[in-house]
């Protein structure tokens, strides 16, 4: 009976170092820190001057959802957060 052909695979050769992708180099992201520390205390801050202030302040109309507010702003600086590097 005749043997079969056996198939040998070529090896495995990476791509040269000229077709690599680059590295996307963002621009300069100095911003990031300042502005999520701003959120995370413009909301600790709203949330802390409506109890102090009795439900009065900032935003009276608003009654109970200033603190949904204070905690958007917090949750914004969370989101600002991931664009740190």
């Amino acid at each position: 009976m005749p043997k079969s052909r056996i198939r040998k695979k070529a090896d495995y050769t990476p791509p040269p170092a000229a077709k690599q992708a680059q590295v996307i180099k963002l621009g300069n992201r100095s911003w990031v820190a300042p502005v999520m520390l701003a959120m995370f205390l413009i909301g600790l801050a709203w949330i802390v001057t409506f109890y102090v202030t009795d439900t009065r302040l900032p935003v009276e109309a608003l009654g109970n959802w200033n603190i949904v507010v204070g905690f958007g702003f917090i949750a914004a600086g969370f989101g600002v957060s991931t664009q740190w590097k």
